[in-house]
């Protein structure tokens, strides 16, 4: 490890940024502005030697920075420290970031789809070489959750974590909630203020969720990265009545991403959640994103901040780079194992993750049916038979006319069951002649003590 070496006993460390978009272009501008803090904070000064993008950007200033249009020239450039990719994607981000390794250079990342799906060999390619690869920027923005896992709570034995970790989402959920607007006119404006892209399937469908929840889980359990293992469902089925309905029952409907630890195994999904109004994560709003974490000493604590945007994702990745330099004594080689990249020496694989089906919780459910006598009594008999307690009912006024009759929302609240129970007690429930459409089921989560 020829240039970590050579690195330790250097005044100087040279950064080298691969992407000069929005995070890319945040991190040029910070670390150019803030040459004279970071010096004072390092005892070292942090420069920006080389940046390679497609195109250069004239609002950036170029001046003692070597410009390439190749990704790799920064890679293989043996001046460079530290790398910083902020591409996306999968390709060329992997294979960008396997070469600096490889080439002896520290690393830090944004790419949370690319720790999610490669981050376990990627870990398992520095620890050969005995470089750092950091990726705090690639959770939540500004905010220093991965941190707070890896150190802040390094006492406590996390026994879940429940968070808001995509704007776009959250953004959407609140416009509905805030003003009745539908699903599919809040999108639009998300897209058209620049929180959606065009095709909106990663933020909507929860893709990008569980990219973030697939890490936190693993900072949090100490287990492998195990994105194919999320359970991931979206908010595009999500209704105004369906928002309507929850705030009259005292909750609101957040998009969360949920991680528990369980006597059974591990719970990692993504879908939307009721959630109790009084909760103060059931008050985040807007594109802002929150993570509340249970360790079993700490007991609750909640993370709240901006979740992207140029200078506060730029703010994580400087933070990461101050780490590296500050990972480096004086005159001594770089000691990489002092924080492990998914927080623990040794990751578990002796913990199942569990499927969906086998997960416990409460639930919403709204069912439309033929205005009837006796269908709620089928239908409580029916809940009966699969042990399954109402504790909450809302039956509506008529809403629609089918065919001649007249159609009724009824909206329910169950107790606690385990999800293949309920999904076999939904079946027989749409096996009901007066049952007219699949009904809704939105799962309900408590979060018992948790003090947020």
């Amino acid at each position: 490890m020829k240039q970590s070496a050579e690195a330790a006993g250097k005044q100087q460390f040279n950064v080298g940024i691969c992407g000069l978009g929005t995070v890319g272009g945040g991190t040029l501008t910070l670390l150019q502005s803030k040459q004279d803090e970071l010096c004072r904070r390092l005892g070292r000064t942090l420069r920006v030697t080389h940046v390679a993008s497609r195109r250069r950007n004239p609002d950036h200033d170029y001046s003692g920075v070597q410009y390439s249009q190749d990704v790799f020239a920064v890679a293989d450039d043996p001046a460079v420290d530290i790398l910083v990719e902020v591409l996306g994607g999968t390709e060329p981000a992997l294979s960008l970031i396997l070469r600096a390794i490889e080439n002896g250079k520290h690393v830090v990342t944004a790419n949370k789809a690319l720790i999610a799906v490669h981050g376990n060999t990627i870990f398992a390619a520095a620890r050969r070489r005995g470089v750092i690869v950091a990726y705090e920027s690639a959770v939540a923005g500004g905010i220093p959750i991965i941190k707070a896992l890896r150190e802040g709570l390094a006492a406590n034995s996390i026994e879940w974590l429940a968070g808001i970790i995509n704007g776009t989402g959250n953004f959407i959920m609140t416009e509905m909630a805030q003003k009745g607007r539908s699903f599919e006119d809040v999108l639009k404006e998300a897209q058209a203020l620049g929180y959606a892209e065009a095709d909106p399937t990663f933020d909507v469908e929860g893709i990008d969720a569980a990219h973030k929840l697939t890490i936190l889980a693993s900072n949090a359990f100490g287990i492998p990265l195990s994105f194919d293992k999320v359970y991931t469902e979206g908010i595009s089925k999500v209704t105004t009545a369906d928002v309507s309905y929850a705030e009259e029952l005292g909750y609101r409907i957040k998009h969360l991403g949920i991680a528990r630890m369980t006597a059974a195994g591990i719970e990692m999904r993504v879908h939307p959640t009721l959630i109790s109004a009084q909760k103060l994560i059931a008050n985040v709003n807007g594109v802002m994103n929150a993570v509340v974490v249970k360790g079993d000493s700490a007991g609750s604590t909640l993370y709240y901040g901006p979740g992207a945007g140029a200078k506060a994702t730029a703010s994580s990745v400087v933070a990461d780079l101050i780490d590296i330099v500050r990972s480096y004594g004086s005159g001594e080689a770089v000691r990489p194992a002092s924080v492990p990249a998914l927080s623990f020496a040794s990751l578990r694989d002796d913990v199942p993750i569990l499927k969906i089906d086998d997960i416990e919780c409460e639930y919403y459910l709204r069912i439309s049916v033929r205005d009837r006598i006796g269908v709620m009594a089928h239908i409580s008999q029916i809940l009966m038979q699969h042990n399954i307690n109402i504790e909450a009912l809302i039956q509506k006024e008529p809403d629609a006319a089918q065919a001649g009759e007249v159609i009724v929302p009824v909206v329910l609240l169950t107790g606690k069951v385990q999800e293949s129970n309920m999904n076999r007690a939904i079946a027989a429930i749409e096996a009901l002649p007066e049952v007219v459409e699949r009904i809704t089921r939105i799962r309900v989560e408590l979060f018992d003590g948790d003090g947020n």
